[in-house]
């Protein structure tokens, strides 16, 4: 694409492309909280599709679609680090739980019950309770999960990517591996808490209308999510 003087039509290639940054802001938000907003991804998105588009060679020997999905992603990634989207306590807490998990698995045999959860933490059941309403566990991969900077000594993602993808994050959920593993955990589940992430994930229910099915309250649900997610991250570090 190139103008009457024969330069290159960045803004018909920002056309051109800019669906490229609308699926992949949609792909990622599927992750992370509400409070994310996925025209802030789209924003940025598509700076980083123009920074793109200015340092593309097609010498490298990539296609150009490969080249600024990495760009694309690492501006979203680097937006949502410096926008700080979940605290540091928040994230403590959540893998406090998760390890506490992980503990009693291999302790029981079996899932633990929330009360022997709240136990091993030193809680009582209505301060984990609490604290589950305060994590709100929302995503299966934390975004210290899609960098080699986490503090994990096994990461997430050299568990899971395949060799020749290391490059691409959102590659994750789509490996083999990753998906046996995760539908293996969600079997093994507490049934409620199937229920609760089958409607959430598979048939797109909000916390309202699962409360309304399961007859308990919005919070309540809100509870056995972020419970679930840490039962399936807990599982999932032991592939």
């Amino acid at each position: 694409m190139y103008t009457a003087k024969g330069t290159l039509d960045r803004d018909a290639q920002l056309r051109q492309y800019s669906p490229l940054v609308h699926r992949l802001a949609h792909h990622m938000i599927a992750k992370l909280p509400a409070s994310v907003e996925v025209d802030d991804l789209i924003q940025v998105g598509m700076i980083g599709l123009t920074e793109a588009l200015a340092r593309f060679e097609p010498s490298q020997g990539v296609q150009f679609e490969t080249f600024a999905s990495q760009r694309i992603r690492g501006a979203m990634l680097d937006e949502l680090r410096d926008g700080d989207w979940m605290s540091r306590g928040s994230r403590k807490l959540q893998k406090d739980i998760e390890h506490a998990v992980q503990r009693l698995e291999q302790r029981l045999s079996r899932s633990p019950k929330e009360s022997e959860i709240a136990d091993e933490l030193g809680m009582s059941l209505a301060d984990y309770q609490e604290t589950l309403a305060r994590v709100r566990g929302t995503q299966l991969v934390y975004l210290e999960d899609l960098s080699a900077k986490g503090d994990e000594e096994d990461n997430f993602l050299d568990r899971y990517l395949p060799a020749d993808a290391q490059s691409d994050p959102q590659a994750l959920l789509g490996d083999h591996r990753m998906r046996s593993a995760l539908i293996e955990a969600i079997n093994k589940l507490p049934e409620r808490e199937q229920y609760v992430m089958s409607m959430y994930y598979e048939h797109d229910m909000n916390l309202k209308e699962i409360a309304a099915v399961l007859g308990v309250t919005e919070s309540r649900v809100s509870q056995l999510h972020s419970q679930s997610i840490a039962r399936l991250r807990a599982r999932l570090r032991e592939h």
